[in-house]
């Protein structure tokens, strides 16, 4: 836990490699991890026994976090804190994000910082390993507390009470699947309902890992987008009988921005050779392309140097630890913050928005250079 890399979390939605459609990439907890988790867990029971109040594990939420509840109903606690938040509405999110989800969760949570049993990530990885996908509507809170209601969503599934995608034979590969109770599925794939302990049900929906989910999912849709937009950027160039002089080297080391100079060397890559270039590489009366061409590197690299700024941004956010209270069981602290916080993950979306949409722009007015020439 700590150290995914962006290579695996693209694998997780893309299943294992030569498996079947649907096929989950396989996950595993690094034993080292297990005295960390284990320590913590340690430190939520004994204040759970204890008659100091503790937020999120013997008192209630929100503007009942001054209510004690008491040791008998701490577990109903959690149950009831699950139920209560599992109120999305509209059509479910999907399998591929739904995947990113669970292993978010069960990534985070095994960071030891967060109180759980191991029973918990166990479940998690079970359920994800299984190929198994909750059914999370994708309309709810996400952000600003925390994204409350979907990963109700998904910890009601793994409770047995709440509801699973499920494929059938004969479903087209990345279709959604039908909706099926979630106690039938996890008996099928023997796998044990979750049972909350105290603490656990707030640790498992207080968190960044749907907007997380979301936004890895859009990014690493894009990528191959963003080099089909390049070919096609390179083959506009040869079909407009543009010239290859806007990617010289020296042009853009003058202006020192990254993604520009890695979309000029892009391009040299894709028009070496082209004979077509080679055909009007003298004779040619006209003095500059069009913007469209010209600026490709210019624009794309733009959009290349915030892509990559929130891969970073989330690469982060999916190694972090994001619930509350925080467990730090070398002195035996419980504290609250506001990592659940998805302002991070709320701005690097924001960029990609607006960096997909300029790929999208000059793409634009290449079709419109093409038809109206």
């Amino acid at each position: 836990p700590g150290h995914l890399t962006l290579d695996e979390l693209q694998a997780i939605p893309a299943g294992a490699p030569g498996g079947p459609p649907g096929a989950p990439q396989p996950m595993l907890m690094d034993p080292q991890a297990l005295p960390g988790i284990l320590a913590s867990a340690a430190v939520v029971r004994r204040a759970a026994e204890g008659g100091v109040p503790v937020y999120g594990v013997n008192t209630g939420f929100g503007k009942l976090a001054s209510t004690r509840i008491s040791e008998a109903d701490l577990a109903t606690l959690q149950l009831n804190l699950i139920r209560s938040h599992s109120v999305g509405v509209g059509e479910p999110l999907a399998p591929a994000v739904g995947r990113l989800m669970l292993a978010l969760k069960a990534a985070s949570l095994a960071r030891g910082h967060s109180g759980v049993r191991p029973v918990v990530i166990d479940t998690l990885l079970a359920v994800h390993n299984a190929g198994l996908v909750p059914w999370v509507p994708s309309q709810g809170s996400v952000g600003a507390s925390g994204d409350l209601a979907p990963l109700a969503h998904m910890t009601l599934a793994l409770m047995g009470e709440g509801h699973f995608l499920v494929a059938d034979a004969g479903d087209p590969a990345g279709g959604m699947g039908r909706r099926a109770p979630a106690a039938a599925v996890l008996q099928a794939a023997g796998i044990a309902p979750l049972q909350l302990a105290a603490k656990e049900g707030l640790a498992l929906i207080n968190g960044t890992q749907t907007s997380t989910a979301l936004a890895l999912h859009a990014l690493l849709s894009f990528e191959p987008v963003l080099e089909s937009a390049l070919v096609i950027g390179a083959l506009t160039v040869d079909a407009a009988r543009g010239s290859d002089g806007p990617f010289d080297p020296r042009i853009h080391a003058l202006r020192g921005q990254p993604g520009q100079i890695d979309v000029a060397q892009y391009y040299r890559a894709l028009l070496a050779g082209s004979a077509i270039r080679a055909s009007h590489a003298e004779g040619d009366d006209r003095v500059q392309d069009p913007y469209c061409l010209r600026c490709q590197p210019q624009v794309v690299g733009a959009c290349l140097d915030q892509l990559r700024h929130a891969a970073l941004v989330l690469l982060r956010e999916a190694n972090a630890v994001t619930d509350n209270p925080l467990v730090f069981a070398e002195d035996g602290a419980m504290i609250s913050g506001g990592n659940f916080h998805a302002e991070p993950v709320a701005l690097a979306c924001d960029a990609m928005a607006t960096a997909i949409a300029e790929v999208g722009a000059i793409a634009e007015r290449r079709i419109a250079m093409l038809i109206d020439a």
